[in-house]
């Protein structure tokens, strides 16, 4: 009765729009009060669920993000991914892709992706005579990028909740990042074929090697934190501190773009998105706690394992579930939720946690990307200045290269296994 209790009150608090990490809590404590538990337990347990020494890395990457957009590193970033890839047909929609690609290894999160480089595309691609549609399209699609390619966020929060190595996570996102970029690149050379988009200038080694040397710092930001965690130097939490103290060393030295009030602006941003991230984690450290002392991974997976026991089709089913709780709920809470729920099931069926972490990061990509939550689609409504259900039709068809890699992942595992194979087993 208590654990049916659990799930109604959890469901009806999110449908109400109750925030996320609040209906975790409030749903828990009504559970442990109703089991006769003492209520301080509540308060022991979201404490031990952010008591851990790699989510530092969170409010570091977070910072080092905001740095980066407040010290107009995107403006460098987007001048050499021009200079790259312009000379293709359709060459901004190809611009856009590669920034994308650059930038997260900066910044690790897709709503900060466009966020910082969407305005910048789109108001460039629309100066050159591209669609808005296809404009916020193609931004939106590769800004889901930047949560795959290390460091990643969301990767930090499933290897805590998982207990798998955040550098093998890191190491796994990298081949499955350049792909999607890659089914992202085809998909805007089929639409610049179909309606004869432009290039956007001649290919010049002169103008890349000036773009290149003006962007080489802030292009040493992804060399320093994954080369760093790789070889051993640092961990994935002082890769974040050193990112950080990186960024502030361009911002505040070498462009000068930085001063002590954007500091603080910057600081007092990243700690309204460091404690709304912790507080959902805290929160669901105790729902987990729940899930787990009443054993419903373990009835939910035998239950599952008596349907089928082949693993590619337990990963398309886990993946059906992942997307339909990724069109309702943010990443990181659904990430919170999830993985009490599916890692069991994926030890028991012999399937890789580190191979499922990537697909389940992947998938509620999808999620940002469509509606009724769709982050990423506010985000790009607010800076195009387009009406939310107009992004949502124009980021459709970009979902399509997405998915055909979600089961190119799903069904060949050594794609996102092969890099931490190779340098961490």
């Amino acid at each position: 009765m208590a654990l049916a209790t659990l799930f109604i009150l959890l469901t009806l608090f999110l449908f109400f729009g109750v925030p996320v990490a609040v209906s975790l809590g409030l749903a828990s404590l009504v559970y442990i009060m109703m089991a006769g538990m003492p209520d301080v337990l509540l308060i022991h347990t979201m404490i031990g669920g952010i008591d851990s020494f790699p989510l530092l890395a969170i409010p570091f990457f977070i910072l080092a993000g905001h740095l980066m957009n407040t010290g107009g590193i995107t403006t460098k970033i987007f001048a050499f991914a021009r200079a790259l890839v312009g000379w293709l047909p359709g060459g901004l929609g190809h611009v856009n892709v590669g920034a994308s690609v650059i930038f997260a290894g900066m910044s690790g999160a897709a709503v900060a992706d466009a966020g910082g480089l969407g305005n910048v595309e789109i108001k460039a691609m629309r100066e050159a005579g591209y669609d808005t549609d296809f404009s916020v399209g193609v931004t939106a699609a590769s800004s889901t990028i930047g949560p795959i390619i290390p460091p990643s966020l969301p990767l930090v929060i499933y290897g805590v909740m998982a207990s798998v190595s955040i550098g093998e996570l890191f190491a796994a996102g990298l081949i499955p990042g350049l792909l999607m970029a890659a089914s992202l690149m085809a998909m805007v050379a089929w639409y610049a074929r179909a309606r004869n988009y432009p290039k956007d200038s001649g290919i010049s080694l002169c103008n890349i090697w000036i773009t290149f040397k003006q962007a080489f710092l802030p292009l040493l930001t992804p060399v320093i934190i994954v080369g760093g965690i790789a070889t051993g130097v640092f961990t994935p939490t002082e890769a974040a501190i050193a990112a950080v103290c990186y960024a502030m060393f361009l911002g505040l030295v070498v462009y000068k773009t930085l001063n002590w009030k954007h500091l603080v602006r910057v600081s007092m941003d990243t700690i309204e998105t460091s404690a709304a991230i912790l507080m959902i984690v805290a929160a669901a450290a105790v729902f987990a706690w729940i899930l787990t002392s009443n054993q419903v991974a373990v009835h939910l997976g035998d239950a599952m394992l008596g349907m089928t026991t082949n693993k590619t089709v337990l990963l398309l089913i886990m993946m059906v579930m992942v997307l339909a709780i990724g069109l309702f709920m943010e990443t990181i809470a659904a990430i919170t939720i999830l993985v009490p729920v599916l890692l069991p099931i994926a030890l028991k069926a012999g399937i890789d946690p580190v191979h499922l972490g990537i697909l389940v990061i992947l998938n509620l990509m999808l999620g940002l990307l469509t509606p009724p939550v769709g982050m990423v689609l506010f985000v790009l409504s607010e800076v195009s200045g387009v009406k939310f259900e107009r992004c949502v039709k124009a980021t459709m068809p970009f979902l399509v290269p997405l998915i055909i890699v979600l089961l190119l992942i799903t069904f060949f595992p050594q794609i996102a296994l092969w890099l931490p194979t190779t340098v961490y087993r």
